[in-house]
């Protein structure tokens, strides 16, 4: 409080020193501060309290803080890093003159002459400059932009493994073709990962075009592609896919049966990616599994009774909650009347369990809500991120959440599901050798970075000087104040002719502020999850610099679509061709209205098309009512645009006399396709002459202004949603306003109670904003300890996940090597397997430290007898404990053996099926393993009980080769059938370890009650499992092949299914 009361004597000043503008007042410290005015003037009715400090001293505070800034520049290491960079600049610039005056087909002759150089042992360093310089060209010839310096900086960054920090604007998609085209020249594949399929998509045609030309193959993966599909395009030299196809593609590399059921480049599916929006996949939605489920279990009836239950129950009385993890705990109270309810002695009995659906269901009630954290959509509740602001249809919560979520909406349940695979996103992209990414806002988080996949974040500089004006946060102590505050500037800024941004936190906010301005009857756009607006989203955010525009987002991270002042021409034109052709194309004409709420484009200003464009368009449309008759039907709407976009990639990749060509030799056949392209380029001209007029009036009335209506929990996201105003130079301002109680407050239980007493001693109206440099600090600081708590849970998280990290890999690993490898690697391990489960039965039951007279060889030749079957041959049968005992003692006495035709002394020889210099040396190799085991105790008798392991792994081996020679199948169906045996049962167990890993997990945090640490016991404890694992899958495997060979007709199921 020291610091607001200091600030609160600067208001006891005569009244004659402050001015009224608006209502409100701000919050100023002791030291003199200014903040620049909005270019726009005040609402009516409302007044403003504000000291003016004077001239002078704002203009030395300015400069002495452009001072500051510079000093702070020139010390950081980014600074200098950035610096020796541009040696790299120099070559790249001093190679285009030479690279101007070649032909496409020379350019496109270097490629293979940079991999004959590679061949022949270079490195990509040595090359790097020249295919900078190359790509650079290539792009100005088929994009018809060129690199510039501060993106040849961006490429070079990528190509070193680090993240590169471009604002918003600054063109990341043209300087991921640098690092991806000199990469994919080794011959390795390399990934472009984007956050969606619309941008991957949108990418691989577009920057592929740079790629194609230079002789590389581009591949896509989307959804809904077929394994064949998938396989074709992964086997491209550059493969555009969004995070989360690639997961799922790589854990179900990992399920396949076969080897030709594998889509990925195996044995090394990973080379190098390049991660766009690098800070949204590997740290916002890096803790959250891909999984990928098998069979359902039978409890989907207890969630709807388990809803019910959380009805009756009252926060504060029968449970508590804690907003900042997510969790609930119930009292007595609670536990007593949820009993009562379910007729239960006990919520936690383990035959009749309780629990975990009443606690899934009071945090569906309390955590979950609909239209912020999903949305419900043809009977499903579909999941909203809450980063991107969109639906995602094939996501869904685990541990029965979103059953719980199903249930308290009435909906059809689907049952909860087995794990049969998971992966994080920062375990997945941690296979990569080299990784690299890109994004807007990622300085915040470098710690992480490093921390986690040793990346360093470079920032680039950007091409022009950045003048956006961040205005000061401004805080209100209610939801309903700040909310009013929101619509009166955003309705200032319409009346001024600035277009507006606003940035909202759930769909629920974005339609009450949209509720809002119409009741101002203010024109605007709506962008968030909902299936009316996501439709039209490319067309909304392209629209969204244009002059009175207003537009209210959900968010703006991976939108992938920048804002431009004036408006986007393609986008333009793209709308004018679609008036023109697409009531004459479709019975069904598109209604532009949304649920009767006006949009922006009542107001926006109409595109003047030229007499030339007039005549084409009149002219397209002719022809298209002809194909339309001819050919006796119409088009559907989405078919219809798909023709449209079509013709407009036509144009974009073909000459434009090319295209004249085209509809010259088919008029007679009425060419739709070229006659839309060329309209396109015509009416494109109009469109960017219309832009870029349109441009200059925003960019004198200030640019783009962004509002944010509420803090996020880390500054990373807020300055995505600044990025949007003042892209490449372009003038702009930001705003935020936050609210006292906002979530975020709420949620991690911070002390607003100051504030909101400073707000009631300086005014009557709670309403009022306050601002200025205490209140800036206080919030940020909250937020910095947001920032804290998130970081701590993700290191957790990742540490943990390390433990399973490590063992997918040896499980995956050893799977891959099964499936891809010949007939005589799979014949290895299941030679390896024999002997180790003869290990294990000789180990559990001798001593090598004691006479064998007190060994447990009654039980040992048990378990062996129960191993082998009827696989054994009848001489071995005879073998009892006191002649085994009696071998044994001769054996101990024996000076010297001869390992190449070993058998115990008396006992039955192994069948002679060690023929063949292979079979010799895998005996050999076994024997060896044997000598070189550690976990054998040293002892009198230690080397008695290694050749007793060698005996039985020898008989028991050679009795399983004897068995399949006698059997009269040929070599490929034994194979067939060994690695059908091995895929199947590492699965199995597999499966069931992840279901204990994830118990575990969860169990271990109760472990800290009693001092112990839970990673500590959880790695522990995952070790045990994970041998105990293994040890299961030798054992099934064995006794499975054993129990095959011994009668297989009667076995067939173990391979059938």
């Amino acid at each position: 409080m020291t610091t607001a009361t200091s600030s609160l004597s600067t208001f006891l000043l005569p009244i004659t020193q402050f001015h009224h503008r608006r209502q409100r007042t701000t919050l100023l410290c002791t030291k003199p501060s200014t903040f620049t005015p909005l270019a726009f003037p005040p609402p009516s009715g409302l007044l403003r309290r504000r000291f003016s400090p004077s001239p002078i001293s704002a203009s030395l505070k300015e400069k002495i803080g452009g001072i500051k800034k510079t000093w702070s520049d020139v010390s950081s290491l980014n600074y200098w890093v950035v610096k020796d960079y541009y040696r790299l600049v120099k070559s790249v610039n001093a190679l285009e003159p030479r690279l101007q005056k070649l032909s496409d087909e020379q350019l496109k002759a270097i490629t293979m002459e940079f991999r004959g150089r590679l061949n022949r042992g270079e490195t990509l360093a040595d090359i790097q400059a020249e295919a900078f310089a190359l790509v650079r060209e290539a792009a100005k010839r088929k994009l018809g932009m060129r690199h510039f310096d501060v993106q040849i900086i961006g490429g070079a960054v990528l190509h070193d493994g680090s993240i590169a920090e471009m604002k918003t604007g600054e063109g990341k998609t043209l300087v991921s073709t640098l690092a991806a085209y000199l990469n994919a020249l080794s011959g390795h594949s390399v990934h472009v990962v984007t956050v969606n399929d619309y941008l991957a998509q949108r990418d691989a045609e577009w920057m592929g075009r740079v790629h194609r030309f230079l002789g590389l193959s581009v591949g896509l993966i989307q959804r809904g592609m077929t394994p064949e599909e998938r396989r074709t395009n992964y086997r491209c030299d550059i493969t555009y896919t969004n995070n989360s196809e690639l997961g799922f593609d790589y854990l179900r590399d990992n399920l396949a049966g076969s080897h030709e059921q594998l889509v990925m480049r195996w044995p090394k599916p990973f080379h190098f990616a390049i991660v766009d929006e690098v800070d949204s996949v590997l740290i916002d939605e890096g803790r959250n599994p891909l999984l990928i489920s098998g069979e359902a279990s039978k409890d989907a009836a207890r969630y709807p009774v388990a809803a019910k239950v959380a009805e009756l129950l009252i926060r504060g009385l029968h449970y508590n909650v804690e907003l900042k993890d997510n969790s609930v705990e119930l009292t007595e109270e609670g536990i007593m009347l949820a009993e009562m309810a379910l007729e239960t002695n006990d919520l936690w009995d383990e035959n009749d369990p309780w629990a975990r659906f009443v606690l899934n269901a009071l945090k569906a009630k309390e955590f979950y809500r609909h239209d912020v954290q999903y949305i419900v959509r043809n009977g499903k509740a579909l999941i909203i991120n809450e980063l991107t602001g969109r639906v995602e249809e094939k996501r869904r919560w685990s541990d029965g959440i979103h059953q719980a979520v199903e249930a308290k909406e009435g909906l059809k349940i689907q049952a909860d599901s087995v794990v049969v695979a998971q992966i994080t996103y920062q375990s997945l992209f941690k296979l990569y050798p080299k990784l690299s990414g890109m994004t807007g806002t990622a300085k915040t988080e470098e710690k992480e970075f490093l921390k986690m996949f040793q990346m360093p974040v470079i920032e680039v500089p950007t091409n022009l000087p950045n003048i956006r004006k961040d205005l000061p946060i401004q805080a209100f102590a209610t939801s309903r104040g700040k909310w009013e505050h929101v619509r009166g500037e955003v309705e200032s800024m319409f009346r001024f002719g600035r277009p507006v941004l606003v940035g909202t936190t759930s769909v629920e906010n974005s339609e009450h502020l949209s509720a809002l301005l119409r009741e101002r009857k203010i024109p605007h756009n709506v962008l968030n999850a909902r299936p009316k607006y996501a439709a039209r989203e490319a067309e909304i955010v392209a629209q969204a610099g244009r002059k009175h525009a207003i537009t209210i987002s959900t968010n703006m991270a991976g939108r992938g679509t920048d804002i431009i002042l004036g408006g986007n021409p393609k986008m333009l034109a793209k709308e004018v061709l679609e008036d023109s052709l697409l009531s004459t194309l479709t019975q069904k004409v598109p209604d532009v209205e949304i649920d009767g709420a006006p949009t922006s484009a009542k107001v926006l200003s109409k595109v003047k098309v030229g007499p030339s464009s007039l005549a084409l368009l009149a002219k397209t449309a002719l022809i298209a009512k002809y194909v339309c008759k001819s050919e006796g039907k119409r088009w559907k709407l989405e078919e219809a645009r798909s023709i449209i976009s079509e013709s407009i990639e036509m144009s974009q990749s073909i000459d434009l006399k090319e295209i004249q060509r085209l509809v010259n030799e088919q008029a007679e056949m009425y060419p739709l396709g070229p006659s839309i392209a060329l309209t396109y380029l015509s009416v494109l001209k109009d469109c960017e002459f219309h832009c870029f007029n349109e441009g200059l009036e925003v960019k004198k009335l200030g640019g783009l202004h962004v509002i944010g209506t509420s803090l996020h929990e880390s500054r990373r996201i807020d300055n995505q949603l600044r990025g949007r105003a003042g892209r490449q130079g372009d003038p702009g301002s930001t705003r935020f306003m936050v609210s006292l109680q906002d979530e975020m407050f709420q949620k991690f239980n911070f002390d607003t109670d100051w504030a909101v007493k400073l707000i009631s001693r300086i005014t009557n109206d709670e309403d009022i904003p306050i601002e200025g440099d205490a209140i800036v600090k206080q919030l940020l600081s909250l937020q910095i300890n947001a920032e804290k708590y998130f970081f701590g849970i993700r290191k957790t998280l990742v540490e943990f996940d390390e433990v399973l990290e490590v063992q997918r890999k040896h499980v995956y690993d050893l799977r891959q090597l099964i499936l891809t490898g010949d007939s005589e690697s799979c014949s290895q391990h299941i030679f390896q397997f024999m002997q180790a489960v003869a290990d294990e039965v000789v180990l559990k039951n001798v001593d090598p430290t004691k006479h064998p007279s007190s060994w447990s060889l009654g039980n040992l030749l048990k378990e062996f007898n129960v191993i082998s079957g009827k696989i054994l041959n009848d001489s071995f049968s005879g073998v009892t404990e006191e002649t085994l005992l009696q071998s044994l003692s001769q054996l101990h006495e024996l000076y010297s053996v001869n390992i190449n035709d070993f058998h115990l002394p008396n006992l039955p020889k192994p069948p002679s099926s060690f023929r063949g210099i292979r079979m010799k040396s895998s005996s050999l190799k076994c024997w060896l393993t044997i000598l070189s085991d550690d976990s054998t105790k040293d002892g009198k008798y230690r080397s008695t009980v290694n050749l007793l392991r060698k005996y039985l792994g020898d008989f028991l081996i050679a009795s399983y080769l004897d068995v399949i020679q006698e059997s009269g199948y040929d070599v490929a169906y034994v194979k067939e059938i060994e690695r059908a045996v091995l895929v199947k049962t590492l699965d199995c167990f597999w499966r069931d370890h992840l279901v204990n890993m994830n118990r575990l997990s969860s169990a271990v945090n109760v472990r800290s009650f009693g001092h112990r640490n839970p990673l500590e016991e959880y790695k522990i404890d995952g070790c045990r499992f994970f041998i105990s694992m293994l040890s299961a899958i030798r054992r099934v495997t064995v006794e499975s092949l054993l129990r095959y060979w011994s009668s297989p007709m009667e076995s067939q199921e173990l391979y059938v299914s």
